[in-house]
């Protein structure tokens, strides 16, 4: 290619791939889908659509939903049309959808629904600069006039269908625009999900972003190709999200969008994947569930015990690179057609490849999805690298690994542990904050990741904590609270887990659980259905049970990592709350709002 752009990949694929299969929808049960010259047909008419609604090259449009088909299109053609994409998480409050288009100035907003159309009647007074919005679905008629909004309001299809009309006086209005595009040029501002405060901008060019999908592309070595089919339903305000959405464009795939990520299961059945990009927190939420079915059934779980050994022995030769004695292989064939294909089934039958990133992924829950016949591709990534630049190799993976460096990925490390990160395939750094870019990146373009890890002996990164969330115990015990956590989130019965202990003797924790975890002892311990959380948080017959789990993970910590005392959270974290929309949880917050249940574990 004459450029590095997406919108340039974007054409030169519907040249290979037109009449092929691209995005689907699934409706009533079936898979709808647009070929790639339907899907370019789309996005042409969207980009020409914009321009008719006075955008300007360099203009910033907001869009605020959830992950549907209409997302990707609009972003496709907001890239196309040179203007810079600003993704709001649909799960945010009306004050941090306000925060986000105030900061980034946008002049324009797509809005998905009624819903997400109410958070912008709260923050009403703050939308002056906002020349047009366009509601995806139709808005109820008293929203809009609540809003009082002196500009057209315009849905989706009438959009669309403008810039069908459009493109009859303009038929070279759409090629042309894509070859104004510099390479340079800011395609799209991504804030963080942080952790604490607001969250920060990451500019991010058309060369950065083409380039981390040629990085993907070279991982690959052609082992993706247009007989692959992804199930997409990760946030698409989310760079990993964001990044899977092109992987149409790169490899000529399908990508089938969920009904939603409560739909996944159901989903799963009908769009039949081979490839599923998730994070792992899916990855947990399946564990638990195959584990709480074998409670109950000692017979059930003998034989998966034994398939899990079989399997575990299986592997153990591979991962030393050598061939498996003729037995072993039996056995592990045998494992996997009486207990571990059903395991397998679940996903449609036909996955080839699960790929986790946003978090670090427990080394026991990957061995369990690998025994099953579930290949995961763990890597390691951030908004500022446009996601991957770490991936496992599809020939070898390594649990507790995030793989090897991508493409144009150079890697080195400080003193202290901290990974640095240099690529083409990088952010330009914070929208309008000097300060916090000067701090992430250095003079030489290398990126503080803010991370701590080691290569191991095999080549592969292993990221061990955050550099700001290390424990340092009164006795001086550098400790990583992660390693911990994930451990404890191996129980059914545990959803989430702070570790705390910064300058003190011991290490406690602030456990997350669910109720539906704890459905099966409700009768047992004549509890009524109807409890909510707060209430089982204190009950003695939960807590015991929460405290045999936490006393199984001490077994596997070193003594110095053991957890001494405890408190369960009294609600249920979800992202409304203390979870991110990656599903991260905020530590300090949580620390921070639950002071009193923490003083109480120290009070002794």
């Amino acid at each position: 290619m004459k450029k590095k752009t997406i919108c340039h990949l974007f054409l030169e694929r519907v040249k290979r791939s037109g009449s092929h299969d691209a995005i689907a929808s699934i409706e009533n049960g079936k898979l709808q889908f647009t070929s790639f010259d339907g899907y370019k047909n789309i996005v042409e008419a969207i980009t020409i659509g914009l321009f008719n609604i006075d955008l300007k090259s360099k203009s910033k449009v907001c869009i605020l939903s959830h992950t549907r088909k209409d997302w990707h299109f609009l972003d496709m053609g907001i890239l196309c049309a040179g203007a810079i994409s600003v993704p709001i998480y649909p799960s945010y409050t009306a004050e941090e959808v306000e925060y986000i288009i105030k900061h980034s100035e946008a002049e324009f907003l797509i809005v998905e629904d009624n819903k997400q159309f109410e958070k912008l009647v709260e923050i009403a007074n703050s939308l002056t600069k906002i020349k047009r919005i366009i509601a995806i679905e139709p808005i109820k008629q008293d929203l809009i006039e609540k809003l009082n909004f002196d500009k057209t309001i315009i849905t989706y299809e009438e959009f669309v269908q403008m810039g069908i009309e459009e493109l009859h006086t303009h038929p070279d209005k759409f090629e042309f625009s894509i070859d104004s595009i510099k390479e340079d040029e800011m395609a799209t501002i991504v804030y963080t999900s942080g952790t604490t405060g607001n969250p920060k901008g990451a500019i991010i060019t058309h060369k950065a972003l083409c380039q981390v999908l040629l990085n993907i592309k070279k991982f690959s070595l052609n082992a993706f190709d247009n007989n692959d089919r992804l199930l997409t339903f990760l946030p698409l305000s989310h760079v990993l999200g964001r990044c899977e959405s092109f992987f149409p464009i790169v490899f000529g795939c399908q990508s089938v969008y969920a009904e939603s990520i409560n739909k996944i299961i159901s989903n799963i059945s009908i769009a039949k994947p081979t490839l599923m990009v998730a994070v792992p927190r899916i990855f947990e939420k399946i564990y638990e569930k195959t584990m709480s079915t074998l409670e109950d059934n000692l017979l059930k779980k003998s034989l998966f015990d034994w398939a899990m050994k079989s399997a575990n022995e299986y592997f153990h030769f591979i991962d030393h690179d050598k061939t498996p004695p003729t037995k072993v292989i039996i056995e592990y064939q045998l494992a996997k057609k009486l207990v571990l294909k059903k395991v397998y089934e679940q996903f449609g039958g036909r996955i080839r490849y699960f790929i986790s990133g946003g978090a670090p992924l427990s080394p026991q829950i990957n061995h369990f999805l690998r025994n099953t016949n579930l290949t995961v591709l763990e890597g390691y990534g951030l908004t500022e690298t446009v996601a991957p630049c770490f991936v496992n190799p599809l020939n070898k993976q390594i649990a507790g690994t995030v793989g090897i460096p991508i493409g144009d990925v150079e890697v080195k490390f400080m003193d202290d542990g901290e990974i640095l990160i240099k690529s083409v395939a990088m952010f330009s750094g914070y929208y309008k904050d000097e300060e916090e870019t000067k701090a992430a990146l250095d003079d030489e373009g290398w990126f503080h990741t803010g991370d701590i890890g080691r290569i191991n002996d095999e080549g592969f990164l292993q990221i061990t904590d955050r550099k700001k969330d290390i424990i340092i115990t009164s006795g001086g015990k550098n400790i990583a609270p992660q390693k911990i956590e994930n451990e404890l989130k191996l129980s059914p019965l545990i959803a989430q887990a702070v570790i705390i202990g910064d300058q003190k003797k011991y290490l406690t924790a602030l456990v997350g659980i669910e109720k539906q975890a704890f459905e099966g002892y409700l009768d047992e311990f004549e509890i009524d259905n109807s409890c909510n959380i707060e209430y089982l948080s204190t009950h003695k017959d939960i807590v015991s049970l929460v405290a045999a789990e936490i006393s199984k993970a001490n077994e596997e910590l070193a003594s110095f990592e053991t957890i001494k005392d405890f408190k369960i959270l009294p609600i249920e974290l979800n992202q409304s709350n203390f979870l991110t929309p990656s599903l991260k949880i905020k530590r300090k917050l949580v620390q921070k709002e639950f002071i009193t249940l923490v003083d109480a574990m120290y009070a002794k």
